[in-house]
C-alpha cells in the first residue's frame, strides 16, 4: 500500500470514529482496538497496550492521544496530524451546531430517548475490547496481584495518576529486589513540564481564552469530569461563564460523539462567538499533539529497555483496571432493567464472536433494540 493510501485509510477511519464514537474515552479506545487490532491488523495487541500505557503517562485527552499515536505508527508524522485532526473535527463541528442552537434558543434539545439502547451496547463494546487486552496485559501472577491492588485503589478513590505511576514504580522496585539489576528510573518529563505550566499566571486581559485552555490541556490528567472541574475553577469562579452554561456544556460533551474536550468549543462560542470557539478548541488540543510527538518515538525504546519494560507492563495493567472501573461506573446508569440487560448481553456476544464486525453496527443494533423494547 502506498503512503497516500495509508494516509487516506487513516483519515477515513478516524473520521468514522469521530462521527460514531459515542460514550467517552473508554468506548473510543475499545472502538480503536476493534478497528486497528482485530479488524485491520495495523497493530498487535502488545503494541496497542503499550500505546494505551503511554497515553496514560502524559496529560490530555487519552483517546485523542491514542488516535494520534496510531496515526504516527501507521502514517508517520503526517499520519500523526491527520489522525488527530480527523478524530477531533467531527465532534467540533457537531458541537458548533449545538452551541449555535443554544445561543439562539437558550436550551439544548432532549436526546435521552434516542440513546436508551445505545448505552448498554456501549458497555458491551468496552467489555468486548477489555477481554483480549486483559489477557495480553496480565502476563504473570504478580501482575494479577497488581491488578487487584489497583482495583482496591480505584474503590478507595485514589488519584488515577497515583495508581498509574505508583504501579510502574512498584513493579520496578520489586524487579530490582528480585534481580538486583534493574534500578528504578523516573519519568520526570510530564511532571516537570506540567508543574511549570501550572504555576504560570494567566493574564486574562490578553489572549485569555487561549492561555486558559492551553494551560488546562497541558496539565490535565484524568477523565472529562476533571476537565469540567478545571473549567469551573478557571471560568465560572472568575465570572467568565455561568454555572448553568457549564452544566449544559457537560451535557453536550457527553451526548456528542468524539472527544469530550469538544465541549470547550461550546464554551468558547458562548463566551465570544465563533472566533473564541476556534481559539479555545485549538488551544486545548495543541498539547496532545506535542506530547505524543515527543513520546511516540520513545515507546519502542521503552518496550525494549529492561528498565522501562517492567514499568510499562505495570502501567498497562493499571490502565486496563481503570478502563474497567469506567465501564462498571457506566453500567450503573446504562443497565437498569431486563431490557437493557438483554441489549448488553446480545451486543457483548456479538463483540466476542464476530471480531471483525464494525462497532458502529453494534451501537446501531443497540439503538434499534432500544427503540423496539422501550
Amino acid at each position: 500500500m502506498s503512503r497516500n493510501a495509508h494516509l487516506k485509510a487513516i483519515a477515513l477511519l478516524f473520521l468514522k470514529l469521530g462521527i460514531t464514537g459515542f460514550g467517552g474515552p473508554a468506548v473510543h479506545i475499545a472502538m480503536m482496538h476493534r478497528e486497528v487490532v482485530s479488524k485491520r491488523k495495523w497493530l498487535t495487541e502488545q503494541d496497542f497496550l503499550d500505546l494505551i500505557g503511554a497515553t496514560n503517562l502524559i496529560p490530555g485527552p487519552n483517546s485523542t492521544e491514542l488516535a494520534i499515536h496510531i496515526g504516527k505508527e501507521k502514517g508517520g508524522w503526517r499520519g500523526l496530524v491527520l489522525a488527530g485532526v480527523c478524530f477531533i473535527l467531527p465532534a467540533v463541528l457537531i458541537t458548533f451546531v449545538f452551541a449555535y442552537a443554544y445561543k439562539e434558543y437558550g436550551q439544548l434539545p432532549e436526546l435521552r430517548q434516542y440513546v436508551y439502547g445505545i448505552q448498554p451496547a456501549i458497555i458491551a463494546v468496552v467489555a468486548g475490547a477489555l477481554v483480549p487486552l486483559a489477557r495480553k496485559s496480565i502476563k504473570s501472577r504478580a501482575l494479577l496481584w497488581l491488578a487487584l491492588f489497583v482495583g482496591v485503589g480505584v474503590f478507595l478513590q485514589l488519584n488515577e495518576l497515583v495508581l498509574l505511576f505508583g504501579s510502574g514504580f512498584a513493579a520496578l522496585i520489586v524487579a530490582y529486589i528480585k534481580k538486583a539489576q534493574i534500578a528504578p528510573t523516573f519519568l520526570l518529563f510530564p511532571f516537570l513540564l506540567t508543574d511549570k505550566i501550572a504555576k504560570c499566571e494567566v493574564n486574562l486581559s490578553n489572549w485569555k481564552l487561549f492561555f486558559v485552555f492551553l494551560k488546562i490541556g497541558s496539565i490535565l490528567y484524568g477523565s472529562g469530569y476533571v476537565l469540567f472541574a478545571f473549567l469551573d475553577a478557571e471560568l465560572v469562579a472568575t465570572g467568565m461563564l455561568s454555572k448553568q452554561t457549564l452544566v449544559d456544556a457537560i451535557a453536550v460533551g457527553q451526548f456528542t460523539p468524539g472527544p469530550v474536550f469538544s465541549a470547550v468549543t461550546f464554551i468558547g462560542y458562548q463566551i465570544k462567538g465563533i472566533t473564541a470557539a476556534i481559539v479555545s478548541t485549538v488551544a486545548i488540543f495543541i498539547p496532545a499533539f506535542l506530547f505524543v510527538a515527543f513520546l511516540n518515538p520513545l515507546v519502542k525504546w521503552l518496550r525494549e529497555s529492561p528498565h522501562f519494560s517492567v514499568f510499562i507492563d505495570a502501567v498497562n495493567v493499571a490502565a486496563i483496571v481503570l478502563i474497567l472501573s469506567v465501564c462498571i461506573d457506566l453500567t450503573s446508569t446504562a443497565i437498569t432493567n431486563w431490557k437493557t440487560v438483554l441489549i448488553a448481553v446480545i451486543s457483548f456476544i456479538i463483540c466476542l464472536r464476530y471480531k471483525n464486525v464494525n462497532s458502529v453496527f453494534v451501537l446501531l443494533g443497540g439503538a434499534v433494540l432500544g427503540y423496539l423494547l422501550d
